[in-house]
């Protein structure tokens, strides 16, 4: 039996207290972000905002199946925020879509809810697909269930609610939502934000995209109640542990007592906090490194660095090479190579590793 199923759906039932030790380091770590950003300037904390957005952008697609390129990633929030240099051309359209659903979500973090505001953010998502309606619930006759296993041996985690009920399930979603006040309480905010996720994933409205449009609810309804947009890797915690997302979320299905679900809900909330502070940690870090050391790089060099730094905090996979570098800058290896040990010499990169295994990275303790 799913929860929709139940005589008292969606009158989620639940214990506020379970999450109280969680709140109060949720409450923490807003602060910390929030401090760490004013210590920057405007166009430091906009480089913070693309490189979340980023890297959320790519997590959420990630989460789905999907690969999506990051310079179109970056090239198509430049675009939006107006610091586009030159003309750029945005080939992966996935990309664009995601981007400029993220920034559509803040943009609407002030904004009452409601199906419009859910439905052009599908269009904007799924804007150019030839297979789904964009914008529109699903109509389909069929059992919309999310199922794993191999074809004749699947497994049914989940059936959500027919098309047909869909309007009338959404209409009571939207009515909720914007019933559901928080008055500032850091558990009410919580709460809200993981009953929202958890309701609109079990109704599963669309024909696609409901998890990208669920993780854009949870970033919404947490700006709304906090008053301010948030800067919080949701998608990418999510991703860092996908099996246990969904466990969760399917334990959660098939009943209205929902506990279990706040607590797990509220210890990836954490999670994306600390994964948002490690990034703006990263960006403090790059500002020393470069206070220290831009004067005494070539162009080079300083576009090697420049490409390691907008890899992020995960850092350039496989660390830098004299392979990659002369690829890069199209030059010899020789010039490669001096160019590298000169970084090294000076303290800039690390030299890890030996032989044909040789790579560089980022000194960025030496940096501080």
């Amino acid at each position: 039996m799913y929860n929709w199923q139940h005589e008292e759906w969606a009158n989620f039932s639940y214990n506020e207290n379970v999450i109280d030790e969680f709140a109060q380091k949720f409450a923490e770590n807003i602060g910390e972000v929030n401090g760490m950003q004013k210590s920057f300037d405007l166009q430091k904390q906009q480089e913070n905002l693309i490189r979340i957005i980023i890297s959320e952008a790519q997590k959420t697609s990630e989460i789905e199946g999907e690969m999506i390129s990051r310079q179109d990633l970056m090239s198509s929030i430049r675009k939006k925020l107006g610091l586009t240099v030159g003309k750029e051309h945005i080939k992966d359209k996935r990309a664009e879509n995601v981007a400029l659903l993220m920034l559509q979500v803040r943009d609407d973090f002030q904004t009452k809810l409601s199906e419009k505001t859910i439905k052009n953010w599908h269009l904007i998502l799924l804007s150019g697909s030839k297979y789904i309606n964009a914008g529109k619930y699903r109509k389909d006759n069929e059992p919309m269930q999310i199922i794993s296993g191999s074809l004749g041996k699947e497994i049914v985690h989940y059936e959500a609610p027919p098309s047909v009920r869909v309007p009338a399930e959404m209409k009571q979603f939207v009515k909720w939502y914007n019933s559901f006040k928080t008055n500032g309480n850091i558990q009410k905010i919580i709460i809200k934000a993981a009953i929202t996720h958890l309701y609109f994933e079990s109704i599963h409205p669309f024909e696609d995209g409901n998890g990208r449009i669920g993780r854009a609810l949870i970033e919404k309804s947490l700006s709304e109640s906090l008053e301010k947009p948030v800067l919080m890797a949701i998608a990418t915690a999510i991703e860092k542990n996908k099996k246990e997302y969904y466990a969760a979320l399917k334990n959660s299905q098939d009943t209205l007592q929902i506990d279990n679900w706040l607590i797990y809900f509220t210890k990836m909330l954490l999670e994306a906090q600390q994964i948002t502070i490690n990034i703006i940690s990263f960006s403090i870090q790059k500002t020393h490194f470069f206070d220290k050391f831009k004067n005494e790089l070539n162009e080079r060099q300083l576009k090697v660095i420049n490409k390691m730094f907008d890899a992020g905090a995960e850092g350039f996979a496989g660390g830098m090479t004299a392979k990659k570098y002369m690829s890069i800058n199209k030059i010899s290896k020789a010039t490669a190579t001096r160019d590298l040990q000169h970084l090294t010499e000076m303290a800039a990169l690390i030299e890890q590793g030996s032989g044909r295994s040789v790579h560089y990275i980022l000194n960025l303790m030496d940096s501080i």
